[in-house]
């Protein structure tokens, strides 16, 4: 069965897909002299005689799909190796025109000749530079000549699949007598050749057929119980949900009839596999079993996908809006339907292995595609819907009207169909009713439990969310971040599993499938530009594995040679800056050389970006030069105490395009590199961390000044935290008749905690002034007695009673309380 090679088709896919990666980013050797040249003409002159014996196969097999697609492949390599020597030719034809530039045109006539070294280098570099437009016209047409072939035997294979599908038989009694004749003659032949090979393998292949079932049991045993261990929180804990929600009820379905089919394709691959080793199998009996085997996984993966589906059991994990009985009725159908297919494509098969006449085969896919088209019928006329709201267990109602309409005239043209004589596309329409629409069925499951996890918000919700929850701790972007990349994975699984199913039912080969994912991973051309998906995957992964040396490089030299040779934190950020940017160059440039990218293709690129850069970009560039010139000169460092404009505080990080400085108040100002390059910046711990402080005192101009002077000298000398070498000094900057201006000169060793300093220096400095009565403001003034006369102040005592009697109102006038 189409499905039970879909393993051997990814593996092979893949590994075809690594081959020409390789090809891709390896460079085509230069062809440097006559012999190489020699070489090629060869190599294109047996190309010829290849594409003329694939010709002439494809006139021998016609007939046979299987081997016109082998044939196609071979086209489509040789095609390919034709154009990679005509590739390989071009770098010394590059070669040959440059040198004919040095040389520049010959000279003209009655000019001096040239001498006879150059006249036969002219010669040579055009006798080959002729050579190679030969062979890279000959390459041309061969290659014209194997699209050709390619394409006719794409042609061919188109008209066979439609004379089988369009193909009429005769349905009359001579066709059923003849049938029936040669069916009695094949079940006599399936019977004996059925029991003697049992027989044989009982008495002796005992032991290997009962090792070979035991093996693969272990198997598939293995594989379902590691699947199941594996997304059990999409399984297990979901079915004990009561009502479970949606995206729960997708996740189930569709691991639920993934990971069983799984299981049972691997005891059958398995099985075939040890069967076949051990030599149990007869080439007689071994195609009869093969298709056996695939066609109980086929029929299990509908069983399975129905039941997923309709959950005949238990309404509340449906997924359709259909009712108890209903479910069971389709699930049945579906299910018949599933039988009746792998039955008739399993007696076609042994009908084949057997030699049996064709007649046989008609009759069975007669009967078959009618069976199919009687259920479909039947199927139009059950009553499963229901509405929205109502209970499972309710009476259903009709199909909607389109889709009554669209199995009822499916049936009918089953049936009509088989006895018109069209039994070929009967059959291929029923196979794809049941096995297909199964494969898009489980896609649609899966695009919807893809679209649902990688919501927002909706991964939180289901088992594996919470659980990362809890176990990691993850917030709510974080788990959207799984979600989404759950989704894309799920995606993914679908396309890279069902799509080559889908293929194959509708008649495409596995070599159609193989060389389409070759082309697919390594040839996307664009224009006369060739992409490999493969190579830019190898190149991102190796960009991220040097990402991943360069920081633990980075930390190891920050971590090991670093702290152990005591350098300052802004050298050990310098340093550790500097690793980073240059891992992150290489990386970048293995990543590219990796994915088959040529950088001397950018040069255009980066001559066009050049002129952007001049005009939009020289501030960007010009910033990262001056973060580069920083890292490099190391003006000032993390750590260092800076002012640069207003903006004064400590540096906290330098990049290649701007610095981070903390101001006092804790705000972050980031400052472009160019600023700091191109204007003044002030560094208190440049060097080291020495500093002075100046403070300013001022006293009241009636003080003595050497008394003050000496007096804050005797302070400054006994206050702690101050360096005697250099010795603090005190300065008589300027007097008034109002203040005398003092300024106290100190250093410190560690001018960062000048900020403590200054304030005990202060708070000892007035201490000592109120201790020496030294006056800081001008001193209060003296009191001066008033002398009045009698007669003065009983005239001030008459003028203050007439006036209080004035604003005071007369007690009779006053209001009652």
């Amino acid at each position: 069965m189409p499905i039970f090679r879909l393993l051997s088709i990814l593996l092979a896919a893949l590994l075809l897909a690594a081959v020409p990666a390789r090809a891709q980013t390896a460079p085509a050797p230069a062809i440097a002299d006559a012999t190489q040249l020699d070489q090629a003409s060869r190599d294109l002159d047996r190309a010829g005689g290849q594409i003329g014996t694939i010709a002439e196969r494809v006139d021998r097999f016609k007939d046979d799909d299987a081997r016109l697609v082998e044939l196609k492949v071979e086209a489509e390599a040789l095609n390919r190796t034709i154009l990679a020597i005509s590739v390989a030719t071009r770098p010394r034809l590059e070669a040959i025109k440059a040198r004919q530039a040095e040389l520049g045109d010959p000279p003209a006539e009655g000019a001096p000749a040239e001498a006879a070294v150059v006249v036969e280098e002219r010669k040579k570099l055009a006798g080959e530079r002729n050579e190679i437009n030969a062979l890279t016209g000959e390459a041309e047409n061969l290659s014209i000549e194997a699209t050709k072939l390619s394409n006719r035997i794409t042609e061919i294979r188109r008209q066979l699949f439609t004379d089988a599908i369009l193909k009429r038989t005769g349905v009359n009694t001579a066709l059923f007598t003849e049938a029936s004749a040669a069916l009695t003659n094949e079940t006599s032949t399936f019977g004996r050749t059925v029991t003697a090979w049992l027989q044989f393998v009982w008495k002796f292949k005992r032991m290997q057929l009962l090792g070979a079932v035991a093996l693969s049991l272990m198997a598939a045993l293995v594989l379902l119980s590691g699947g199941y261990r594996l997304f059990s929180p999409f399984i297990t804990r979901a079915v004990q949900q009561q009502k479970p929600h949606y995206i729960t009820r997708l996740s189930v379905a569709f691991w639920s009839t993934i990971l069983p089919s799984i299981a049972v394709g691997a005891f059958a691959g398995t099985s075939y596999f040890f069967l076949d080793t051990f030599n149990v199998l007869r080439p007689d009996i071994a195609p009869i079993v093969s298709v056996a085997l695939g066609v109980i996984v086929a029929v299990f993966f509908v069983a399975q996908l129905a039941n997923a589906v309709l959950s005949p059991g238990d309404g509340h994990w449906r997924l359709v809006r259909v009712s108890d009985r209903g479910a069971q009725l389709l699930w049945l159908l579906i299910f018949s339907m599933a039988i009746v297919n792998g039955a008739d494509y399993f007696l076609g098969k042994i009908s084949e292995a057997l030699g049996s006449p064709v007649v046989l085969t008609v009759v069975k896919s007669f009967f078959a595609s009618i069976v199919i088209g009687a259920l479909l019928v039947v199927t139009a006329f059950i009553k499963p819907v229901l509405h929205q709201g109502e209970r499972h267990d309710s009476q259903g109602r009709p199909w909607p009207r389109s889709i009554f309409v669209l199995l009822t005239l499916t049936g009918l043209g089953l049936v009509f169909a088989s006895l018109l004589g069209y039994v070929g596309m009967a059959r291929f329409v029923a196979t794809q009713i049941v096995v297909t629409g199964a494969i898009v069925v489980t896609m649609y499951i899966g695009f919807l439990s893809g679209r649902a996890v990688s919501a927002p918000n909706a991964f939180t919700e289901t088992a594996v969310g919470k659980r990362l929850e809890e176990r990691f701790g993850l917030g709510q972007v974080a788990l959207d971040q799984v979600g989404l990349a759950a989704g894309l994975g799920i995606y993914l699984l679908i396309f890279v599993f069902f799509v080559p199913m889908v293929l194959l039912q509708w008649g495409f080969q596995v070599a159609d499938i193989e060389s389409w994912a070759y082309r697919i991973f390594t040839e996307i051309r664009i224009g006369s530009i060739t992409i490999s998906l493969v190579g830019i995957l190898a190149g991102i992964l190796l960009f991220v594995a040097g990402l991943v040396v360069t920081r633990w490089f980075q930390k190891w030299v920050d971590g090991n040679v670093l702290a152990r040779s005591q350098v300052d934190t802004g050298v050990r950020n310098s340093v550790r800056t500097a690793v980073g940017y240059a891992g992150v160059a290489l990386a970048g440039l293995i990543g590219i050389s990796a994915a088959g990218i040529n950088l001397s293709s950018l040069a255009l690129v980066a001559g066009a970006l050049s002129l952007g850069i001049g005009f939009g970009l020289q501030n960007i560039v010009s910033n990262f030069v001056s973060g580069l010139i920083l890292l490099a000169e190391r003006p000032f460092k993390v750590g260092d105490w800076v002012v640069a404009g207003t903006t004064e505080g400590f540096v906290r990080r330098i990049s290649v395009r701007a610095t981070e400085i903390e101001t006092f108040q804790r705000q972050t100002v980031i400052v472009p590199n160019s600023v700091l390059i191109n204007g003044q910046v002030g560094n208190w711990t440049h060097r080291n961390k020495l500093g002075r402080i100046d403070m300013v005192i001022g006293v009241h101009g009636s003080n003595d000044p050497r008394q003050v002077q000496e007096v804050l000298t005797e302070v400054v000398r006994a206050q702690q935290g101050l360096l005697r070498n250099p010795e603090p000094m005190v300065v008589f900057q300027a007097f008034s008749s109002a203040t005398l201006d003092f300024e106290i000169r100190a250093f410190l060793a560690d001018i960062l905690n000048g900020t403590g300093v200054k304030s005990d220096l202060r708070a000892a400095v007035l201490e000592r002034f109120r201790a020496e009565g030294i006056a800081i403001g001008a001193p209060a003034a003296a009191e001066v007695p008033i002398k009045i006369s009698p007669e003065g102040a009983g005239l001030i005592t008459a003028l203050l009673d007439d006036a209080v009697r004035k604003v005071r109102p007369p007690m009779d006038d006053a209001p009652e309380a």
